[in-house]
């Protein structure tokens, strides 16, 4: 049976499920008058909307049990693409869904065992993002982009609450892109199926979920002419007639895949005294002051590479191999138990908070010629001090004592100041970091790329941060110091016989100490009905080429947002982003890697323009937008990745509809 065919499944079972919705908070009497008017034959008296469907996520279940209203509003509704989030920009091979890098340096703080494989990770489906629903009434959604256009996405999900205190859902995610130059067809098959069960008690708590990931994204090796966009004649027309590097099709269409399967479970408890918010509201809160809780997950990724024919447009590096299987398997087996405990008076304002935890990582590694089993124990403790909700302070470690990451660890404090709305809110941070190289770095039996046991030193980081927020002025600021020691990463290897570049073969690579300064800056304007919205982010190291990030990043939005005759919420308007030129990275196709290549190419940057409007009419959102719509004056195009022009001018068009019965 079909992913597909399950899902459908699944959601005619929910369809068929009676509503056991029995009446526990007063809050929530008048939906068994509904019932019982439904029974009688009469108006229903309850009209069912958002306000009836909460939800929750991990982090916050980590703290305490807290839900969250669901967001019915159409704001950054038309950023359907990850690859162009203006608070997260990246470079990429030009199309949706294709190989993908952060533009700006954010920097990674997990220890442990890393696979290193992140081309492709802004599509997929964590366990850690799922979220937990408490659905009074049956809570489903459908999304779309595209209907008649070349990009395709499509995404559905459900939950109900079977009885009071347990919810089960599903949410199935589906994509199909044709892209803009040959070969660059990319679909995806995602989704997830996730419960939550609380003891009428409130004191246990379990939430499971299982996902499950199938990336696809075709691999055209880039276009043929690297100076495209140079000659008017060439540059005009459907891109889809350019000549690129690799050509197969249907069977022989070379590809980079990801599987990714997933369990998760939690079980918390909470012993001891429990203080409650706004109890027996729908937004209630309860803090508990003493938690025992187990994580338990089992992972399992693959990563595949694949063609079937001869390079003859020097795709990759010299070599003649026609037909390529990659694959790159790593199964994880996580358990992590941890105890909180939580002192504080009468009220929430003052708290005191320990936090000690152990977690123990079983992992198998196996590609072509390796096959290994890794494990790592590590221990983690948190503790902190919240003072009358104006002042919270946090020192939090976590420390590898044994296993194949031995000596990695995370030490990290904040103190957090809140004096009142009008001052606004300043965080003053720090951490140190050791960690090690992931596993691509380490060890790699690939085709074209090959190496092992190259002794790299662990990478060590020290940060400095200070920001500061004020909503009431629509302010946001943040200054970042990194001091970075052996940071890793994949250059052009070099023949060591005859001291000459091997185009395009990669080698890991470890810097020295390199000083990196960030500072991002957000300023919202509003005069009436109009609103201006502004980041910027500055960059300056001693080291950009190595980095290859660019010095300066701005993007800008103006829009007019208002209500259309009481029944549509609006908002029309133009984003405007640009970055300085900076040291363009190269691909390394059956190893997805980005690298910095020889020649080391900067590319000239422009303003992009993107044209949208965004509305909400009761239960329905859409949007309709026209990117890069300055293409049509200038430039003609532009580069993110070397060889690998980006998208031309396109339109697109989004709807997602809720449904709360």
């Amino acid at each position: 049976m079909s992913v597909l065919s399950r899902l459908l499944l699944i959601l005619v079972l929910f369809a068929l499920t009676p509503k056991l919705y029995a009446q526990v908070e007063d809050e929530f009497s008048s939906a068994l008058d509904s019932a019982r008017a439904k029974e009688d034959n009469k108006k229903d008296s309850v009209v069912f909307t958002a306000k009836y469907v909460r939800y929750t996520n991990l982090a916050t279940m980590k703290r305490f049990t807290k839900t969250y209203q669901l967001d019915t509003s159409h704001v950054n509704f038309q950023y359907y693409n990850k690859q162009n989030l203006p608070w997260n920009p990246s470079i990429n091979l030009g199309s949706y869904g294709l190989a993908t890098r952060d533009l700006l340096f954010n920097a990674n703080k997990n220890i442990g065992f890393q696979s290193g494989y992140r081309a492709l990770e802004r599509y997929i489906l964590h366990p850690d993002s799922v979220e937990y629903f408490r659905a009074r009434a049956r809570f489903s959604e459908l999304y779309a982009v595209g209907f008649f256009f070349d990009d395709q996405v499509f995404k559905a999900r459900i939950a109900q609450n079977i009885n009071p205190n347990l919810n089960i859902g599903a949410e199935y995610h589906a994509s199909n892109t044709d892209g803009y130059y040959k070969n660059q067809e990319y679909s995806d098959r995602k989704g997830a199926i996730f419960s939550w069960y609380e003891s009428p008690s409130k004191r246990y708590n379990l939430l499971t979920n299982f996902t499950f990931n199938t990336v696809d994204a075709t691999e055209n090796g880039s276009v043929l002419n690297d100076t495209l966009f140079r000659d008017n004649t060439e540059s005009s027309g459907n891109p889809a007639r350019y000549p690129v590097r690799l050509n197969g099709q249907q069977k022989d269409r070379p590809y980079n895949k990801w599987k990714d399967l997933g369990f998760f479970l939690r079980q918390s408890y909470y012993m001891g005294r429990l203080d409650t918010v706004n109890k027996g509201a729908p937004d209630a809160e309860i803090h508990p002051t003493n938690v025992i809780a187990h994580n338990s997950s089992i992972r399992q990724q693959k990563f595949l590479f694949f063609k079937n024919e001869a390079d003859g447009n020097n795709a990759f590096p010299l070599a003649s191999f026609v037909e390529v299987h990659d694959t790159t398997k790593i199964t994880t087996i996580s358990n992590d138990f941890t105890y909180s405990f939580f002192l504080r008076g009468k009220t929430l304002k003052n708290e005191a908070r320990v936090e000690l935890g152990f977690q123990n990582d079983l992992i198998w590694y196996a590609d072509s010629v390796l096959s290994q089993m890794y494990q790592n124990s590590m221990v983690k403790g948190n503790i902190g001090y919240k003072f009358s909700d104006k002042v919270d302070v946090n020192f939090s470690a976590k420390q590898i004592l044994l296993g194949q990451n031995f000596g990695d660890f995370l030490y990290e404090a904040y103190a957090d100041v809140h004096v009142n709305d009008v001052i606004g809110n300043l965080r003053i941070g720090a951490y140190t970091q050791n960690q090690s190289p992931a596993m691509i770095y380490e060890t790699a039996n690939l085709t074209y790329h090959s190496w092992a046991d190259l002794g790299l030193d662990k990478i060590k980081t020290q940060n400095l941060n200070f920001s500061y927020a004020n909503k009431k002025i629509g302010f946001s600021g943040k200054l970042e110091y990194f001091l970075i020691n052996n940071y890793t990463y994949f250059t052009e290897s070099i023949d060591p016989a005859t001291n000459e570049v091997i185009s395009r073969a990669i080698t890991p690579t470890q810097a020295g100490n390199l000083n990196l300064l960030k500072l991002t800056v957000g300023q919202n304007f509003k005069f009436r009905k109009f609103h201006f919205d502004n980041m910027v982010v500055y960059q300056k190291s001693d080291a950009m080429d190595v980095l290859a990030t660019p010095e300066l990043y701005t993007f800008h939005s103006l829009y007019y947002a208002n209500i259309l005759y009481k029944v549509m919420d609006f908002r029309i308007g133009a984003d405007v982003r640009f970055n300085t030129p900076f040291r363009t990275p190269s691909y390394a196709i059956n190893a997805g890697q980005f690298y910095n290549d020889n020649l080391g190419i900067n590319f000239s940057t422009y303003p992009i323009v993107d044209f949208w409007l965004t509305a909400n009419i009761d239960r329905v959102n859409l949007f309709l937008s026209y990117n890069f719509a300055n293409q049509h004056v200038y430039p003609k195009g532009y580069y993110t990745v070397r060889r690998y022009p980006m998208n031309p001018a396109f339109l697109r068009f989004g709807v997602s509809w809720k449904f709360y019965d």
